[in-house]
């Protein structure tokens, strides 16, 4: 019965018994044993139950024996004392157990190994110093990994996490790596989105992207050259916790708000269609973020950083360049080696130095001061990326090697190279040949360098409608789309021009015709001229003289 009950019970048997109610009457009444009764007049409060006796383990007799034997290995060398399958050894050989399990031992072991070591002084207890943290002071640092859904494909990103120690405002940051360009760019960004830069320690873990190296078992580190140079250019000052999970305990803040963000945000996991959009939502969490509480504290996370903001360090003038320069050379196939990934470049690249700025997410292509390409990072080692793009000059050649081309493959996969685009390929192929039919495919896949891609999709669909199988006829179709959206007017009285398979009524047996673009704008745009047709006698003149030549016979 539940303790609440039994008060209710004392306190109702007590008030009868006051009224002069006898115990056996007090015992029929409320349906209890006469020790109960005795028990309620005595207190009105109920006794707590005796806890039942701990039932015995085997191993009891034995306990004395295995703690001895751990006491003994406070002062054995650290690579010879006793583990629990050889203390479990020991008990079978020298005490001839057979009642007693491994698992028994070595669970006994597990608990009782550091209990002897606080015991003799050789270990402290687990005990835990509240912090104060001052405003605009400190702030932690650490990456955890996430899962999202990325054009339909699971894959694990990187989420970098900044976290001030006094409001508890976090900043985040997805990315594909834990690169130091992704370590960089995320401080960039938190240090952008707080307004500046915390004026005491940050704290951090060891980090590849900033360690080089751990000496011994202190604090102190070898430092990369860039993160030296990083830290120095926004004033960072940077505390290095200590390795392993006793490291962990010392910037707990920011370990926990990786855990509390990724539930709370990333549950169930997100589908995007690229690492920007899923910033920009991962922006809007942690700006609705500023309206929760942490633990019992009675303002909020936004509210304490109002207070914090004013104390930070302002941020420097000039921006540093998180991303890293890398001078790969063009192999044959028109693709870059960049972090075990190859990503595809124009063909006129080809044997040819590029200079390539890799970024967290994405990396850019420079043919000196010119980009060339721009790819999104890839998320495995060993894999490639391809532009359909970059090889039509080369396919224009070669118009045999498209069907089977990696770069269609991954085209039709982006949905960059729709089914409209099979269609007319196919229906041109029919038409002209399969050399001249994919020559002309090749040459719609060129517009979309100049016009939108739903426009080149929208003219492929209308002249497909209309059996134009010619680049030109599409390119027409492409621009009327491009020019309706923007506006456009087929004449002065505002009407937009007519697209091919529109819901224009036609006649019986009517074929929608292709106009010509010049005669649409001329139509459109130059008014009729009135002016006179110019005379051409003086000109007949002229040719009167050529006519008679003179005597081949008269004197000069």
């Amino acid at each position: 019965m539940p303790a609440v009950n039994r008060v209710e019970l004392y306190a109702a048997i007590r008030r009868d018994a006051r009224a002069g109610v006898s115990n056996r009457a007090l015992q029929r009444q409320h349906g209890v044993g006469y020790r109960t009764v005795v028990a309620a007049l005595e207190s009105a409060w109920p006794k707590e139950r005796k806890p039942p006796p701990k039932r015995g383990s085997r191993l009891d007799q034995y306990r004395g024996v295995i703690d001895d034997w751990l006491r003994a290995d406070l002062d054995a060398p650290r690579k010879q004392r006793h583990t629990a399958k050889r203390i479990f050894d020991r008990l079978q050989d020298e005490h001839h157990t057979t009642d007693v399990s491994y698992w028994m031992v070595r669970e006994y072991v597990a608990t009782r190994r550091r209990e002897i070591r606080i015991e003799a002084g050789r270990e402290p207890a687990n005990t835990y110093i509240p912090q104060e943290h001052l405003p605009g002071r400190e702030a932690e640092v650490d990456f955890g990994e996430v899962a999202i859904r990325l054009r339909g494909e699971l894959v694990t990103c990187t989420l970098f996490s900044l976290r001030l120690s006094y409001s508890g405002k976090a900043v985040h940051r997805i990315s594909a790596s834990a690169g130091q360009e992704a370590f960089f760019e995320g401080h960039t960004h938190a240090f952008r989105a707080l307004g500046g830069v915390p004026t005491g320690k940050i704290r951090y873990d060891n980090l590849k992207a900033a360690v080089a190296s751990v000496i011994g078992f202190s604090r102190q580190r070898v430092e990369a050259d860039r993160w030296t140079a990083f830290r120095s250019h926004y004033g960072i000052e940077a505390f290095y916790c200590q390795p392993g999970i006793q490291g962990a305990h010392e910037k707990g803040g920011v370990e926990g708000q990786i855990g509390w963000f990724r539930r709370n945000h990333l549950v169930p996991i997100p589908e995007v269609h690229s690492v920007a959009e899923l910033n920009a939502m991962v922006d809007v969490w942690d700006e609705a973020d500023d309206s929760r509480r942490i633990g019992s504290r009675a303002r909020t996370v936004g509210e304490h950083f109002a207070t914090e903001q004013p104390l930070l360090a302002p941020l420097p003038n000039e921006s540093f360049e998180t991303g890293r320069w890398f001078t790969p050379r063009v192999d044959r196939y028109a693709q870059i080696a960049v972090r075990m990934n190859k990503y595809s470049v124009p063909a006129r690249m080809v044997g040819r130095q590029a200079r390539v700025l890799l970024n967290a997410s994405d990396l850019v292509v420079f043919d000196g001061k010119t980009e060339i390409a721009r790819h999104e990072r890839l998320m495995t080692k060993g894999s490639t990326r391809v532009d359909l793009d970059h090889y039509l000059e080369v396919l224009l050649r070669k118009p045999g090697a498209l069907p089977g081309a990696t770069a269609l493959e991954q085209a039709r996969a982006s949905g960059r190279f729709t089914p409209v685009h099979d269609a007319w390929w196919a229906a041109a192929c029919k038409a002209h040949g399969d050399a001249d039919g994919t020559r002309a495919l090749i040459e719609v896949l060129m517009l979309h360098r100049h016009l939108p891609h739903e426009h080149v999709v929208a003219g492929l669909a209308t002249a497909l409608r209309a059996g134009a199988l010619t680049a030109d006829a599409v390119a027409l179709e492409a621009r009327k789309h491009n020019e309706t959206e923007d506006g456009g007017a087929d004449d002065k009285t505002g009407h937009h021009p007519t697209h091919l398979g529109g819901d224009r009524a036609r006649g019986e047996g009517e074929t929608p015709a292709v106009r010509s673009l010049t005669e649409r704008r001329l139509r459109a745009h130059i008014p009729t001229d009135t002016r006179p047709l110019p005379s051409v006698d003086k000109y007949d003149q002229l040719l009167a003289c050529r006519r008679d030549p003179p005597n081949e016979g008269a004197a000069p």
